[in-house]
Formats: C-alpha cells, structure tokens, sequence
C-alpha cells in the first residue's frame, strides 16, 4: 500500500511537467509562422484577380447576386492550386473552372507561407459582393 501512495503523486507531477512541455511548444510554432505574401499585398492580388474576372468570364451568364467567398489554396510554391468557392449554385463547377482560368492569368507570384523556415501550404480568402456587373471586395 504504501509503495503506491508513493507512485502516486510521481504521476500526477510528471504530468504536469509533460503538458507545460507541449504548450510551451506550441507557442513557438505559432510565433514562426509567416503568411502567403503577393507582390504589393493582398489588395494587390484583389484588384488583379478581379480585373481579371472580367476580362474573360461572363458573369450575367452565372447570375451571381451577392455575396461569394473564394478560397484559394497556395501550396509550397507560391502558385495557387485549388479554389473553392462559398456557397454553391448552379453551375458551380463551371464556375470554378472559368475563376481557375482567371487566377492563372493574374501576373505575379505569391511567396508561400512558412512555418518554422519551411515552406507550407495555406489559404488566402476573398469575399466579393457582385451585383449588376459591379462588384465590390470585402
């Protein structure tokens, strides 16, 4: 009996050691993570890409009204490599597509975001208000 009282408060001691351990790491690898960056910032890339929308997309031929939320994914080399695009409607896909189309055509590459010196993908978001052929980034 008394070998385990003595065990006892061992194990709740270690694990408080263990999980200041792992909070302390934590914090230092959210401290040494650095955004995507685009040549002249993100209202840069904004003004770009939508520029860019309109020059070859027909936006009356989708009808969008309102609010949409483009989320574009730029991997480990700067390029962006998917997007994706909130909420969903008719021919969504197509849509995509030709905002793909688009994106390739913005002149400029990101720097890719890093965590710890290292290269990692990340998300950039971009809400737009389209209304009547205008729109208007949020």
């Amino acid at each position: 009996m008394k070998k385990y009282l003595l065990i006892l408060p061992l194990l709740f001691s270690s694990g408080k050691v263990f999980s200041q351990e792992t909070a302390v790491q934590a914090q230092q690898t959210s401290t040494n993570y650095h955004k995507a960056e685009f040549p002249g910032g993100n209202e840069a890339f904004q003004k770009e890409f939508m520029n860019m929308v309109h020059a070859y997309i027909d936006i009356a031929l989708y009808a969008i009204q309102g609010k949409v939320t483009f989320i574009f994914n730029i991997d480990t080399k700067g390029k962006i490599d998917r997007i994706d695009v909130l909420p969903k409607f008719k021919d969504n896909e197509m849509f995509i597509d030709d905002i793909k189309y688009a994106a390739k055509k913005v002149k400029g590459k990101w720097s890719p975001a890093t965590q710890n010196g290292v290269a990692v993908d990340s998300k950039f978001v971009m809400k737009v208000n389209f209304s009547h052929d205008v729109y208007d980034v949020d």
